[in-house]
C-alpha cells in the first residue's frame, strides 16, 4: 500500500509510538514508531502493516505511547484502517482469553474477526447473491405460568442493569426458545443488542427461522458453511449498527456490538462451544465474562445442562430457573428400552432394527406420521476384520478402524479421510475371509428400505449433507411431509420441532459409554434425552425406542425416565470422588510427533519439569492418548488438576518458556478440555 507524502492527520498533535501485537504465539507486544507518512492516524484497535523478522505482517494497535521503551524502534509500514475494528472492550476481553486459555493476545484477537480482515483487506465483494427467504412475521406467544415466572426474574435483572447468570433448565418442548425471543424483544426495545449462541446453525435451522420471523432484517446470522465474503458482510452490518440481534455458533460471542444487552447460550451443554484449535476458548465462559464486563444478564438454556453448570446453579453461584412442563401441557414421550442381547438370543440372524422398533415404525407409517432414527456412526460397516486371524483393517495414519461406505465402495478413515477400495483378501494371512462388522447409518437406511418399502426415507449425515444447502433442503421436505423417516447422526438430535414426528428410534445407545472419558455417561444421557425430545411435540403423542446392550446402566435407565436430577446426583458423586470437574479445572497437555520414541522421551521430560513446579498429586501421566496415533502423529497426554484456571495458565507459561522439545515435536495446551 503506497503512503502519501502528506496526510491531513499529520497536523494533529499525536503520540509517536504504538504497541503492536500479532497472531504469533508470542506473549508480548512490540513497539513501533509512527512516522507521519501512514495513510491514517494511529488509534487503539486499528490494524497495521509491520515488518517482523523480515516479513510483512498484519498487527493490531493495543496501546499508544509518547516515548520509546526500546532502542531504535522500527517504523510502521502503514496503518490499514480509517476507523478501529476493535474497541477497547474487545481488546480487554481478548486479554482475558489470553490469560485463561493459554494463547497469545494476538491469537485471541484474531478469533474475533472474519478471515478477510486477518489478511489485511479492508473490503470484499460477494460474487454470489443469496436469495432471501420469504419471512412470515410472527407475534409473541402468550407465556404460560412457568414462562411468566422465568421472564419476570430475567426482566427484573435487566431493568436493574444487573449482571446475573441464569441457568434455564427446561425439558424438551417446554418453550425455552419463546423465552429467548421475548427477552431479546425487550433488549431491542431498550435500544440495545443481543447475542444468541447456538451449537451450529445447520443443526438448529428452526431457531434461526423463528428469530428471523420475529425480528426480520434486524437479525444477522453466522454459520460454518458461509463464504468468507458473506461472513465479512454480516460482521460489517453488526459493527455499523444495522442489526440488533446476532444468531450464530461460538465465534458469534465476539460480535462487535458496543451496546450489548444480553447473551443467550442455547444448548449450553454442547461440546461444540469449545474451540478445538488455538485459542481453545469455551464460548459459554467467554459469554459470561463479556456479559459481566457489560453488566448485563446471561441466559444458559438446556434440557440437559452440563454438570458443571448445574452444580454452580445448585450452589447459588448462578440462578436456577426451570420449565418443568411442555407447552400446552403436552406429555413427554414414552421411552422403551430394548435389550439387544435378548433380541439376538431369540431371533435368527442379527438384525439392526429390533422387532419393537419395527412395529412402532410400521404403525407410524400406517397413521401417516413421521419418525426419526438416530445413530451416531456414519458409513455401512464400522470395521472390517478377518475371520481366520482376527486382523482388523486400520488406517496407517490413525489408530482407528477403516469404515466401509457401501455407496462409495470405499474404506474410509473418519479422522484423516484416507480411503481405498476394500481388499479381496486379508492383508495379513491372505485368506478370503474378511467380515464386515458394526452398524452405520448407511446400513440402517438399507434395512429400513427393506422393512418399509413404501416409506419415503432420507439419510442425514456428513456424507449426504456435504453440499451447501442440503441440510435445509431435507428438512424442508420433511416439514412438507414429502419424507416419512429421516435416518441421521447428531444432525437430527437437537433443534428439530415437527408436530408429526411420533416415533423416534435410537439404534445404539451404548456407543459413547465405551469411551475412556469421565464424561461418557453424561454424553450418553444427554444424547438419549435430546433425541427422545424430538418426539411427541404435536397433538399425536410420541414413542421412543432405545436399543441397548446395557439397559441396566444408570445413564440409560434415567434418560428413559427423563430424570435429569437423579442422573446429576449419581454423576456428581463420582466426579467428587475422582476430583474431576466441577471440583477442579483440568488441563490437558498433548505432545505429538511422527516419531514415537521422541514423543515418549519429550513427554517424560516435560512431566518431570511440571512435577518440580506443580505438586505431584495434581498430575496424571504422561500416558498415551486414547487414540495414540492420529493423522500420522503419535500422541501422549499429561493431565493437570488445578484450582484456578488463570493461575495454572500463568504457571504453565512461566514453566514452559524456553522448554526445549525439538522442531519435530509439537505441544498443545488445552484448558478445560471436553474430551481426554
Amino acid at each position: 500500500m503506497g503512503c502519501p507524502l502528506w496526510v491531513p492527520w499529520m497536523d494533529i498533535k499525536m503520540n509517536k509510538y504504538v504497541e503492536i501485537i500479532t497472531n504469533l504465539p508470542i506473549d508480548r507486544a512490540f513497539q513501533y514508531m509512527v512516522t507521519g507518512r501512514e495513510t491514517y492516524p494511529p488509534e487503539v484497535g486499528k490494524r497495521v502493516y509491520i515488518s517482523f523478522r523480515g516479513t510483512k505482517r498484519v498487527g493490531y494497535i493495543v496501546k499508544i505511547e509518547d516515548n520509546p521503551v526500546c532502542t531504535d524502534p522500527k517504523p510502521l509500514i502503514d496503518i490499514i484502517d480509517e476507523k478501529p475494528i476493535f474497541t477497547q472492550e474487545t481488546i480487554s476481553l481478548a486479554e482475558w482469553v489470553k490469560n485463561n486459555y493459554f494463547c497469545s493476545w494476538g491469537e485471541a484477537l484474531e478469533a474475533m474477526i472474519p478471515g478477510v480482515l486477518k489478511r489485511g483487506k479492508i473490503s470484499v465483494t460477494t460474487r454470489t447473491k443469496e436469495i432471501p427467504e420469504k419471512i412470515v412475521p410472527t407475534a409473541p406467544h402468550i407465556p404460560n405460568v412457568e414462562q411468566k415466572k422465568v421472564l419476570k426474574d430475567i426482566f427484573e435483572c435487566m431493568d436493574n442493569k444487573r449482571h446475573e447468570v441464569f441457568l434455564l433448565h427446561g425439558i424438551t418442548g417446554s418453550g425455552k426458545t419463546e423465552i429467548y425471543l421475548q427477552v431479546m424483544e425487550r433488549v431491542i426495545v431498550s435500544g440495545k443488542s443481543g447475542i444468541m449462541l447456538v451449537p451450529e446453525i445447520s443443526l438448529t435451522p428452526q431457531t434461526v427461522e423463528r428469530f428471523r420471523s420475529r425480528f426480520g432484517d434486524k437479525v444477522a446470522v453466522f454459520h460454518s458453511n458461509m463464504l468468507q465474503s458473506a461472513k465479512f458482510q454480516e460482521w460489517k452490518r453488526i459493527r455499523d449498527g444495522e442489526v440488533n440481534v446476532v444468531v450464530g455458533p461460538r465465534s458469534a460471542v465476539f460480535s462487535p456490538f458496543g451496546n450489548l444487552g444480553v447473551c443467550i447460550v442455547d444448548e449450553e451443554h454442547e461440546p461444540s462451544y469449545k474451540q478445538e484449535d488455538t485459542p481453545r476458548y469455551h464460548a459459554r465462559e467467554v459469554a459470561i465474562e463479556r456479559a459481566r464486563r457489560q453488566g448485563v444478564p446471561v441466559i444458559l438454556g438446556s434440557a440437559t445442562p452440563a454438570l458443571e453448570s448445574y452444580y454452580k446453579a445448585r450452589n447459588g453461584d448462578w440462578r436456577l430457573v426451570e420449565l418443568t412442563q411442555r407447552i400446552e401441557e403436552k406429555k413427554l414421550p414414552k421411552v422403551k428400552l430394548v435389550d439387544m442381547r435378548m433380541e439376538f438370543d431369540t431371533r435368527v440372524g442379527k438384525k439392526v432394527i429390533s422387532r419393537v422398533m419395527e412395529e412402532v415404525l410400521k404403525k407410524d407409517i400406517a397413521k401417516k406420521c413421521q419418525a426419526l432414527i438416530f445413530l451416531n456412526r456414519r458409513g455401512f460397516s464400522t470395521f472390517v476384520m478377518c475371520q481366520k486371524c482376527g486382523y482388523v483393517l486400520k488406517c496407517s495414519k490413525c489408530d482407528s478402524p477403516m469404515v466401509f461406505h457401501q455407496t462409495k465402495k470405499e474404506l474410509i478413515c473418519h479422522y484423516c479421510n484416507r480411503r481405498f477400495p476394500p481388499p479381496a483378501k486379508c492383508p495379513t494371512c491372505m485368506k478370503e475371509s474378511l467380515l464386515y462388522k458394526g452398524v452405520g447409518t448407511e446400513k440402517v437406511e438399507r434395512d429400513l428400505r427393506k422393512l418399509l418399502p413404501t416409506a419415503r426415507i432420507a439419510r442425514m449425515d456428513s456424507d449426504t449433507m456435504s453440499k451447501r444447502g442440503a441440510h435445509a433442503c431435507v428438512l424442508k421436505d420433511f416439514k412438507a411431509h414429502k419424507l416419512d423417516i429421516i435416518v441421521g447422526t447428531q444432525m437430527i438430535a437437537k433443534g428439530l420441532d415437527f408436530p408429526k414426528v411420533t416415533g423416534v428410534g435410537v439404534i445404539s445407545a451404548d456407543s459413547n459409554l465405551n469411551l475412556p472419558d469421565f464424561r461418557s455417561g453424561e454424553r450418553t444421557f444427554n444424547l438419549i434425552t435430546q433425541v427422545a425430545g424430538r418426539a411427541g411435540r404435536g397433538d399425536l403423542g410420541g414413542e421412543v425406542i432405545v436399543q441397548t446392550y446395557t439397559p441396566e446402566h444408570y445413564a440409560i435407565k434415567l434418560a428413559a425416565k427423563h430424570d435429569y436430577k437423579n442422573f446429576y446426583l449419581r454423576e456428581i458423586d463420582a466426579r467428587r470422588a475422582l476430583i474431576f470437574p466441577p471440583f477442579t479445572n483440568l488441563v490437558k497437555i498433548t505432545v505429538r510427533s511422527r516419531i514415537e520414541e521422541k514423543v515418549i522421551k519429550i513427554a517424560e521430560k516435560l512431566a518431570k519439569l511440571l512435577r518440580e513446579k506443580i505438586s505431584e498429586e495434581n498430575m496424571l501421566g504422561p500416558a498415551p492418548s486414547p487414540m495414540v496415533k492420529l493423522r500420522g502423529y503419535y500422541r501422549w497426554n499429561i493431565l493437570i488438576k488445578a484450582k484456578s484456571r488463570e493461575e495454572i495458565v500463568k504457571k504453565l507459561k512461566t514453566t514452559l518458556k524456553g522448554f526445549r522439545k525439538g522442531s519435530d515435536v509439537f505441544m498443545a495446551v488445552d484448558i478445560d478440555p471436553m474430551s481426554l
